[in-house]
């Protein structure tokens, strides 16, 4: 800030659809005051992006807090609504792109994406005021009307996708249930090798069996009650359960030995899907409280079991017209079988 009632950002220039668009940096502690929250008694009609949940800001806040020397969010993008100056550093090459911007002090900053992040940061410096001192990125528009800062908003959004399970688990290395999942699959030959590790859904001439995310559910389940076990017994107890349960079904071991194809096994038989394993893992967590030295033996019928997709138990529970339902009621059902079929 300087005398003249100006804040004076060192900013990059840079074109982006014919419009100059500048990048700076802004402490933290600076986001309260040039952005402060727009009022949600306006018409949804005539605001520039959606109204604030409430509900996504303190897990936004938690996460920088968990992580105070590693958390990763990305820019904020606004737009000015005020006569701006640049002022470049030299006339010549890079210098030209690079200087000064000189804003207003009472321009309205309006965000078109990240007010999440904004609400969360401004939470999260109250637990820890420390972070004021820290930065994040800005991008900065001019502000050329509602209709133009709408059409910014959908177009941020415009080619968002959300992040696959199985790969947001992959790629997750501070919470200890990804990781807990990952050891796991490591210690089980068929999990090791027939798992598709980045989609949450198998295409129909994929060479694998399980989704990643899938295995998660289902060892979740698994290990309901140790929740408070070391991680090192956790996966242990884990990769012993399923390779058991691998030893029971002849179908995965001939996909992995070369002798089946994983897609011939996924359209005939039900076992190698989400709601199988999730059962799986219900029952085991079941069988571990109640028999934790014969749980191993409780299992064998399993190879009794009519996995075929042909089987008429299947159909009206867990079979239906989309093909194999994922429902609570279609799990619920599968594990009630099951239980019957091992005599629990």
């Amino acid at each position: 800030m300087i005398s003249s009632f100006e804040y004076s950002l060192p900013v990059i220039r840079g074109i982006q659809g014919g419009r100059e668009y500048y990048v700076s940096m802004c402490p933290l502690r600076l986001l309260p005051k040039l952005f402060p929250f727009e009022g949600e008694e306006i018409p949804v009609e005539m605001r520039s992006k959606r109204s604030l949940n409430r509900s996504r800001v303190p897990e936004i806040s938690s996460y920088i807090l968990k992580n105070p020397t590693n958390y990763t969010l990305g820019a904020i993008a606004a737009s000015i609504d005020a006569k701006i100056t640049f002022e470049p550093l030299g006339n010549e090459a890079e210098s030209r792109k690079i200087g000064r911007l000189r804003v207003p002090m009472d321009a309205t900053l309006t965000i078109n994406d990240g007010q999440h992040r904004r609400a969360a940061y401004q939470m999260a410096l109250k637990a820890n005021p420390e972070l004021g001192y820290e930065t994040v990125a800005l991008i900065l528009y001019l502000d050329l009307g509602l209709e133009r800062s709408q059409q910014m908003f959908a177009d941020f959004n415009r080619f968002q996708v959300p992040i696959d399970t199985s790969l947001n688990i992959l790629y997750e290395h501070r919470e200890v249930e990804a990781n807990l999942v990952k050891a796991i699959v490591q210690r089980v030959e068929v999990f090791r090798c027939l798992t598709e590790m980045e989609k949450g859904t198998l295409s129909a001439k994929s060479d694998k069996l399980f989704t990643l995310s899938s295995i998660s559910h289902a060892t979740l389940n698994l290990l309901v009650n140790y929740a408070g076990v070391n991680m090192e017994k956790q996966v242990e107890l884990a990769a012993d359960f399923w390779n058991v349960i691998c030893g029971l079904m002849v179908e995965w071991e001939l996909v992995l030995r070369g002798r089946l194809t994983a897609a011939k096994v996924r359209q005939d038989y039900v076992h190698c899907h989400g709601i199988a394993l999730s059962s799986l893992g219900e029952i085991g967590a079941s069988l571990l409280a109640v028999n934790p030295e014969n749980w191993r033996e409780c299992l064998a019928g399993l190879q009794e079991v009519n996995w075929s997709i042909a089987n008429p138990d299947w159909q009206g529970h867990i079979l239906c017209k989309s093909g194999v339902s994922k429902s609570k009621v279609s799990l619920g059902w599968m594990r009630g079988y099951l239980q019957g079929r091992l005599g629990l």
